[in-house]
């Protein structure tokens, strides 16, 4: 009888990081489940490194091209529902569940009887303490859930790729995330579209928990970001365009703010090439009215989970 849970891990060139991710999986408590590694054409040596660990339940895929994270976590969220597992469980290759994280994943699902639309993980740093990067946004109401705080459940309407937990019936009713996104805001595009735009009650698991290890805790800003970087929010801003259009004149007008606010920032920040910082902002504010990406949508081909 195959598992029901497909554990999905996206990575390119950090196949140290990545050993460390499967070995972290292996350890989980709950250990029902299949991994699927998403490899973005690394040419790091990934798919010799990590042969010892491939098996009947640890697959391993290596596209042709780099599509990005968000092409990644399209293909892999796309196997899931075509290869009739129930859940799927994604993550960066820098993700490292402790023990108990998807086991706690699966009691929340128990608790709230299968009828919501994705699990968060309390996604931690290195340090052991938030990570800023990955910070969820709570509903504004979610008091009304206040019943489900005694299971360490909260309601949101926003969370990153790192640790989601997503039944595949979601994936069905609301699509695939959109591989056109290449980098940077995939994850919020689709967790927005299930908890705001259809609405689909989302929650945070509290005693379900993963460490993020990146090499800093600073969070993304235009502003202060390393110049190198920079050119990656084109990437942010551009997609953020689309992904606020669809959420209506008060979408539009947070994501006009947001424009501005990060403008202001870069004025007053200490590093250098503000206007290439300025110009990105700008640019994309513009281009991203003609991004206009299709959400594509997956059947199951077996049966349907209930």
């Amino acid at each position: 009888m195959m598992n029901e849970i497909l554990a999905v891990v996206v990575t390119y060139n950090r196949k140290d990081m990545l050993v460390k991710c499967i070995d972290s999986l292996r350890k989980q408590t709950y250990s029902d489940f299949d991994i699927l590694i998403v490899d973005n054409n690394s040419t790091d040596g990934t798919d010799e490194t990590i042969k010892p660990y491939l098996s009947t339940t640890v697959k391993y895929h290596k596209l042709s091209e780099n599509i990005g994270g968000a092409g990644g976590f399209n293909y892999g969220m796309r196997y899931s529902v075509e290869n009739d597992y129930k859940y799927c469980w994604v993550m960066d290759d820098d993700t490292l569940p402790l023990e108990n994280a998807l086991s706690e994943l699966v009691k929340a699902d128990e608790v709230l009887d299968k009828n919501y639309g994705v699990l968060s993980s309390v996604v931690l740093w290195t340090d052991g303490k938030e990570c800023k990067m990955n910070r969820q946004k709570l509903k504004k109401d979610f008091y009304e859930d206040v019943d489900l705080l005694k299971n360490g459940l909260i309601r949101f309407e926003q969370a990153t790729f790192v640790s989601l937990f997503v039944p595949t019936k979601t994936i069905q009713k609301v699509g695939l995330p959109i591989k056109e996104f290449f980098i940077w805001g995939d994850d919020i595009e689709y967790t927005r579209r299930v908890a705001v735009r259809k609405q689909m009650n989302s929650y945070i698991v509290g005693k379900s928990q993963v460490i993020h290890a990146m090499d800093s805790n600073k969070g993304s800003s235009i502003a202060t970001d390393n110049e190198n970087r920079i050119n990656r929010y084109n990437h942010a801003f551009r997609n953020e365009n689309f992904l606020y259009r669809k959420e209506g004149l008060k979408g539009f007008i947070y994501y006009f703010s947001k424009c501005g606010i990060n403008c202001i920032r870069v004025l007053r920040s200490e590093q250098s090439k503000k206007m290439n910082r300025l110009w990105i902002i700008f640019k994309n504010l513009f281009l991203g009215f003609f991004f206009n990406p299709r959400i594509e949508t997956i059947e199951r081909t077996k049966y349907d989970s209930k």
